[in-house]
């Protein structure tokens, strides 16, 4: 059984993993489905912070990273909160085929890779918080 800083190793892990596969996603074109996985990124790395601020090592099982962020002693600027907020409908059009039609047209290479610059800053500092 993992002890507190285990849980907190367990989601860095898995993040850094998630986020191998941003890179790879976006080098095949598949604009949508790395924006996906950095929202996944970015959502493990708020749950390792919220195992850090908190009693318990399990998070909630939510993926608003907004929701999960104000449950954390993260202090994030307004321009952060607001990308993040943003950043949360990739979690769900990455989930419902549905939005996929509509999502797929703004999804040009040039405003993912802005999307993911943008989302590299904030992994960097949820990162930061976890050292």
């Amino acid at each position: 059984m993992l002890d507190k800083i285990g849980h907190i190793n367990y989601w860095q892990k898995s993040a850094e993993e998630d986020w191998i596969t941003v890179q790879t996603l976006f080098n095949e074109k598949r604009f949508l489905h790395s924006l996906f996985f950095a929202h996944l990124t970015l959502e493990k790395l708020c749950k390792a912070n919220w195992v850090r601020c908190n009693e318990e090592n399990v998070p909630p099982k939510i993926h608003n990273l907004i929701k999960l962020i104000k449950t954390t002693d993260l202090d994030l600027t307004i321009i952060q909160l607001s990308f993040i907020e943003m950043f949360n409908d990739f979690q769900i059009e990455g989930r419902y085929p549905d939005y996929l039609f509509e999502v797929n047209k703004i999804c040009t290479k040039e405003r993912t890779n802005e999307l993911l610059e943008k989302a590299k800053l904030i992994k960097i500092c949820l990162q930061e918080k976890l050292q």
